[in-house]
């Protein structure tokens, strides 16, 4: 009950810290402190944004920001999503995967491999995420630890190639390629401006 309300606690300050500073650039370090220190600082974003619909982008969204940068763009809403994960859920999935993370092999309460610094913890995590059309079904789910899932260790998953990527842009349907234009314009609206004046030149 006790973590609880410090995680709520802390979402709030961040939540708070967020909306005075709207359209500013926000270092992982000044809100880990804004969340009084809470090793769970990333996950309350993360909350803030998937469960409160706040417009919080991420080196992911945007290409002028660094891993570790993020900014509440504005303050209008977006698309939430409740997470409705049960107790029961939870352990079975845990169980399954046999209390280690699915992305590095780090087992739950031992030093983990890439922050010996700190013990491994175990979150549940969405395989295809819920605003991507996921569900909370046990099948969709699986164990990831604190590092993974603040995205620290995405060096563990191998990147597709460009070329990989653009066989499997060509046979999708039109509607999603679109998605997938509006998603890169959306991430590099400079790049996206530069190279259109480059055309008309041309």
């Amino acid at each position: 009950m006790k973590k609880s309300a410090r995680g709520q606690g802390a979402k709030a300050k961040l939540r708070e810290y967020f909306i005075a500073n709207v359209g500013q650039i926000l270092e992982s370090t000044t809100l880990q402190q804004v969340a009084g220190g809470s090793s769970e600082w990333a996950r309350r974003i993360r909350e803030l944004r998937n469960e409160q619909g706040m417009n919080i982008k991420t080196h992911n969204d945007l290409s002028e920001l660094k891993p570790g940068q993020y900014i509440l763009v504005n303050l209008k809403p977006i698309p939430s999503f409740e997470r409705a994960i049960s107790k029961e859920t939870r352990a079975f999935v845990l169980d399954r995967n046999g209390f280690t993370c699915q992305m590095c092999g780090a087992v739950a309460g031992e030093p983990h491999p890439y922050d010996s610094s700190r013990k491994t913890r175990l979150h549940i995590g969405h395989i295809i995420d819920k605003s991507q059309g996921g569900t909370d079904d046990a099948s969709n789910l699986r164990a990831l630890c604190s590092v993974c899932n603040e995205g620290a260790a995405n060096i563990t998953l191998e990147r597709p190639s460009s070329e990989k990527l653009l066989a499997q842009i060509r046979r999708s349907s039109g509607s999603d390629q679109l998605k997938v234009l509006q998603w890169l314009v959306g991430k590099f609206p400079k790049q996206t401006s530069d190279f259109l004046v480059k055309t008309k030149e041309i």
